[in-house]
């Protein structure tokens, strides 16, 4: 491990947090974990901090709500990648990261530290015709992107889109975690094309990223080649694994807005983000400008997992 830059992950127990852990790890950094006072309280927390440590990682104990305590943990650090739920919490420790400096200085390997934001969905910065209430998570990501700008603070913000978790094991229907196999509902004709990755290559794309100085100030975007498909190709792919033609209900963009008025906040949120990827096609675009760079193109070696071998777990 000499030479590989010392990563600390904050968010590090949530959904792809411990997944950014498992990867640094895998990948040979000294990898170390924020843990927050308050988490001694939490059983599942701690066991899963004491599973990253007998995996090899370090605990520090800090938070962000304690500048001291959260200056002396990014001292010890090269790289800071944040998975952290509440978006805004990111201010104060870009504040902490501006007073410590750390994260600005060029290591003897030539290589420029890094701050990772907690983003890995939807590029935000284009997204800023996001309809209510989705548009609300784009507009804390971008306050947090523009203060780090502002700080010059190193960094790559990380696009993967649809997570294969929420998106893909459901065959993009709203709160459903595993594939149907009598009927789906497909938004409008199924024809817009995302891109489906799994978790655990997300997190791993995102630690490659640290130390490249392809991605320094840009913004990467997951997009691994053979997974860029519309949700029609993703159901009949299920259809071939199972071997049996699901009934298809087609839903106009009206009839998918109209569930809005039937779900929780957080779902409707998912609604609305649904209704930019399906009906809109917003992640239907091709990788250009000085500032995006694509995966696949850094990343080649990389066997990420298809689409197919993902729901054949389901199998």
């Amino acid at each position: 491990m000499e030479g590989k830059d010392r990563v600390l992950i904050l968010g590090a127990t949530g959904y792809i947090g411990r997944r950014l852990v498992k990867a640094s790890i895998a990948l040979g950094h000294p990898t170390f974990v924020l843990f927050r006072p308050e988490n001694v309280s939490n059983r599942e927390n701690c066991q899963m901090f004491m599973e990253f440590k007998m995996e090899g990682a370090h605990l520090l104990q800090a938070s962000l709500e304690d500048r001291e305590s959260l200056v002396s943990a990014l001292k010890q650090v090269d790289v800071v990648v944040s998975a952290v739920r509440v978006i805004v919490e990111q201010l104060q420790l870009i504040e902490a990261i501006k007073e410590v400096g750390t994260i600005k200085v060029i290591r003897n390997v030539g290589n420029l530290q890094r701050f990772l934001p907690s983003e890995f969905g939807m590029d935000v910065d284009r997204m800023e015709h996001a309809i209510s209430p989705g548009d609300r998570t784009f507009v804390e990501k971008r306050v947090i992107r523009r203060a780090i700008e502002k700080a010059n603070i190193p960094h790559t913000y990380v696009s993967a889109n649809c997570f294969a978790g929420i998106f893909l094991a459901g065959l993009a229907q709203l709160a459903t975690f595993m594939p149907k196999r009598d009927r789906v509902n497909i938004h409008g004709h199924g024809d817009k094309k995302c891109t489906w990755v799994a978790e655990e290559d997300v997190a791993m794309y995102a630690i490659l990223a640290i130390d490249d100085p392809r991605t320094l100030n840009k913004v990467l975007y997951v997009r691994p080649p053979a997974n860029i498909l519309t949700q029609m190709e993703v159901v009949k792919i299920w259809e071939r694994i199972i071997g049996k033609e699901l009934q298809k209900t087609f839903l106009s963009a009206e009839e998918w807005l109209s569930t809005m008025d039937r779900v929780p906040l957080y779902e409707q949120i998912a609604v609305a983000h649904m209704y930019q990827i399906f009906y809109l096609g917003d992640l239907d675009f091709k990788v250009e400008g000085p500032r995006g760079v694509d995966s696949s193109k850094l990343y080649p070696d990389h066997k990420y997992v298809t689409v197919e071998e993902y729901l054949r777990r389901f199998a």
